[in-house]
């Protein structure tokens, strides 16, 4: 099954359009606020937002390497990241938290920006033979991680990451 790469395009640059709109319309004092339900601040919640797609290429490039393997490889990796799921939260919630202190709004929305011209770039170089290769993930790593994923899986995965966190900013625009 082939991907929509027109509706990615167009949902990659939604989100591009929508931080900026954020980091622009956000007072230091609504960065500082708690976000709803998470423990993080609104400012280190746009940061975790910015690291979806920064993860993106890293995961484009497991597919690659554990697709070339016997398909048990990637179901082994999956099971060993599952088990290890304490930690990556743990580190999950402390890069967010300094990352959201160390980079300031002005450089997530330059980092932002960065991220969606080369997952652009990269996704229009893909055929659909490669869109089509995939591997086994940590279903308990992230919601939208499934126990399969193809590169289209991937493309897609950090705008539904975004689009989740989004509803938990209160910045109050």
């Amino acid at each position: 099954m082939h991907m929509d790469r027109d509706a990615t395009h167009r949902e990659l640059e939604r989100a591009r359009l929508d931080f900026h709109r954020l980091i622009e319309q956000s007072d230091p004092a609504a960065l500082r606020r708690r976000s709803d339900g998470t423990r993080w601040s609104n400012r280190e919640l746009l940061f975790h937002m910015l690291l979806g797609y920064l993860i993106v290429r890293a995961l484009l490039g497991l597919v690659r390497v554990f697709d070339r393997l016997p398909r048990p490889a990637s179901r082994a990796y999956a099971w060993l990241l599952n088990a290890t799921t304490r930690p990556f939260d743990a580190a999950n919630f402390l890069g967010s938290y300094v990352g959201g202190h160390v980079i300031g709004p002005d450089r997530m929305a330059v980092m932002f920006d960065h991220v969606v011209d080369k997952l652009h770039h990269r996704l229009d170089a893909e055929t659909d033979t490669n869109l089509d290769r995939g591997m086994h993930y940590p279903t308990r790593w992230d919601p939208f991680f499934k126990d399969y994923m193809t590169l289209a899986d991937i493309y897609r995965f950090p705008t539904q990451h975004y689009d989740f966190h989004r509803r938990q900013l209160t910045l109050n625009l």
